[in-house]
């Protein structure tokens, strides 16, 4: 989700009850572009990390310290020098824009109280953070922005501070109706885009919320409207930010199974399918969400080399069944060889010698055809010409069908190697799957490595009845779940026809709830090559029911009698408990 003035009015509140009357005690600057103070309160010591980053900006209170330069840069000995024993006396957010101020009470040089602010804002690339004197003329900032940068606003010593309004976005805690209906009128664009370009501190995510609660299409433009719809969606829209003006904040964080999908400060009750877990502190949302989001982010870059392995080797495959089909097409005349050759053996006697064909009845259609000849071979031997050219095809046919087969299951097989990338959350997870494909020959082994000792374990959901269930994350947990954890009587599940994990639910030979039956299949869905569509089909069974062929890859199973059922992947409500 967008870092947008909800989320920062919901800091501000935050660092208000924490912060405000502390006295800085240490200021560092572990990045060029990040601040890291400490506070002390009468709650106790508390850290603030306030970071500029155009990539990350971003600021929460931390338990996190971080290792400082032998040598502090400028911006940070400045900080110091002003206020490195300043009192926190005040808070404050400008409208709902994504800005901070904190004034800070200090004693100058000769002993007199004087009054300082940092301004942080938080505005993605454009993200500063800024120090003023009591009049806002600009002494320093962590980023210097001079004319030649932006034709807007400077940021730079003795430059006084302001906030450029270009975009000349109205307040909505302030808004009047008649002036949110003139606002709205007068965007030419979807609702929901209107919202977020007319109104200060308004994400896209909220922009569809205010939409949603108020049961109006986010895609209709405002001049659709009636002016009682424009009027009810003021209602709401008001309620909405009646919550921001009260703190009556919900700090949130909506999950898609284990990542993390966006982080809110008020209920997004349109993201009613994913699951929803509150915190006590916007803090502890930002710092769970980026660490999580982070933690993936990285597991996929490292993941990148294993995926170039499997989509190089995957085009390779699909190039070579390409080729074979085309190959097969080729065989498909054989029969009409054989059929020239029976009839020229059949009808021969009557050829004339040199002739180039001749028409003769086919007995398997009762159909007359004509038969190209060799004028140079006699009827006998050009019969045997058809019959040589009939069986090469036919012996080609038989190796091309198995070789096409082959060739589709490395396809099935490089597919689920691909899903298991998907779903790894470890570098563990990551470690085991390169494992398996430098088993199956896909990777070399470098001579100096020794064979991993694989720390990866399955996913451990438990039901809402109270039953484990278990997720393999790649084909040898796969393998490992079904044929040596799972016993005769629990229950395997498998998305139909595709790639997915295997899920085994431990009965303890007890007979299964349905609703323990619905969110194994939930959980099958979900981790499958179907994630994302509507209903995904899904097979289950006994495991005594499931066989392994001899000399098949990493995960292939087989099973004739199953049941089936459709399933969508929401898995929301299904408690995870270890990964």
């Amino acid at each position: 989700m967008a870092f947008d003035g909800i989320t920062v009015a919901n800091i501000a509140h935050e660092l208000k009850n924490e912060l405000k009357e502390g006295r800085i005690s240490k200021i560092a600057q572990p990045e060029t572009d990040e601040l890291l103070i400490t506070v002390k309160t009468p709650n106790g010591q508390k850290r603030l990390c306030i970071s500029a980053s155009a990539s990350l900006p971003l600021i929460y209170l931390t338990d996190a310290n971080k290792p400082s330069p032998m040598t502090a840069p400028n911006f940070c000995m400045l900080l110091r020098k002003h206020i490195g024993s300043g009192r926190i006396v005040q808070i404050t957010q400008p409208g709902l824009e994504r800005i901070i101020h904190f004034e800070i009470e200090h004693l100058d040089e000769l002993g007199d109280l004087c009054k300082k602010v940092l301004i942080v804002e938080i505005m993605g690339k454009h993200s500063n953070i800024i120090f003023c004197d009591d009049e806002l003329t600009i002494i320093d900032s962590i980023k210097h922005v001079s004319s030649q940068m932006s034709s807007v606003r400077e940021v730079l010593p003795g430059r006084p501070y302001f906030v450029p309004d270009t975009r000349k976005k109205q307040d909505p805690l302030t808004i009047s109706p008649a002036d949110f209906l003139t606002s709205l009128k007068a965007m030419p664009m979807p609702l929901g885009k209107a919202l977020y370009s007319a109104f200060t501190g308004i994400s896209p995510v909220v922009a569809e919320e205010i939409c949603y609660i108020s049961g109006i299409e986010s895609g209709i433009t405002p001049k659709e409207l009636s002016e009682d719809v424009l009027t009810h969606l003021y209602h709401q829209f008001a309620i909405y930010f009646e919550q921001v003006i009260n703190g009556s904040f919900s700090p949130t964080i909506y999950y898609d199974g284990a990542e993390p999908k966006e982080f809110s400060s008020l209920p997004l009750t349109h993201f009613g399918k994913y699951e929803r877990r509150t915190y006590d502190s916007i803090s502890s949302v930002l710092e769970t969400y980026y660490a999580t989001k982070n933690a993936l982010t990285r597991i996929r870059q490292k993941s990148a080399d294993l995926r170039h392995v499997v989509q190089t080797a995957l085009e390779r495959s699909r190039k070579k069944c390409d080729l074979q089909a085309k190959q097969l097409r080729d065989t498909e005349k054989r029969d009409k060889f054989r059929v020239y050759g029976e009839l020229i053996n059949t009808y021969g006697y009557g050829v004339a010698e040199g002739a180039k064909s001749f028409e003769a009845l086919n007995y398997y259609t009762n159909e007359n055809i004509t038969i190209p000849l060799d004028p140079q071979k006699t009827p006998q031997e050009n019969s045997q010409k058809y019959f040589d050219r009939y069986n090469k095809l036919k012996r080609t046919y038989e190796a091309l069908t198995q070789l096409i087969q082959d060739t589709w299951d490395d396809i099935t097989y490089l597919e689920s190697i691909s899903t298991a990338l998907d779903i790894a959350v470890s570098e563990d997870d990551l470690a085991q799957i390169k494992e398996e494909l430098i088993d199956s020959g896909y990777v070399r082994r470098k001579f100096t490595k020794k064979k991993v000792k694989i720390k990866s374990r399955p996913f451990h959901y438990v039901s809402s009845d109270g039953y484990d269930m278990y997720v393999g994350k790649n084909n040898l947990q796969n393998d490992d779940l079904t044929f040596h954890f799972a016993v005769g009587n629990d229950w395997w599940f498998h998305a139909k026809q595709m790639p997915g994990s295997h899920v085994v639910v431990k009965t303890g030979g007890d007979e299964l709830p349905d609703a323990t039956f619905e969110e194994a299949a939930k959980l099958a869905a979900y981790y499958s090559k179907g994630r994302g569509s509507e209903k995904v089909e899904i097979d289950y069974v006994e495991k005594k029911h499931v066989k392994k062929p001899n000399g098949s890859k990493p995960g292939f199973v087989v099973y004739y009698t199953n049941y089936s059922m459709m399933m969508d992947d929401d898995i929301s409500g299904i408690r995870l408990v270890s990964e």
